[in-house]
């Protein structure tokens, strides 16, 4: 089972960190990411046993700085579609 939940958790921080970058300017990418690695930290820490509330700010904190250092130049976001 704990290699079960370890798989799943390195699978979500997989997700969150391709997901950190969304937004334009660096404040909204560390803004989206922080969201999205809150929430994402939260459904690990309830599965793993940390509980959602300490998983929400480790996720919160990854997903704010992935987001932060990710550069638009990186990421497609769709200008001039």
């Amino acid at each position: 089972m704990k290699l079960r939940a370890f798989g799943l958790v390195i699978s979500l921080l997989g997700a969150t960190l391709g997901l950190a970058g969304c937004g334009y300017t660096p404040g909204s990418r560390a803004l989206s990411g922080g969201a999205i690695g809150a929430g994402t930290g939260a459904i690990i820490g309830a599965a793993t046993g940390t509980g959602p509330a300490g998983g929400a700010l480790i996720g919160g904190a990854i997903g704010a700085i992935g987001g932060a250092v990710t550069s638009a130049r990186a990421i497609n976001l769709g200008h001039g579609l």
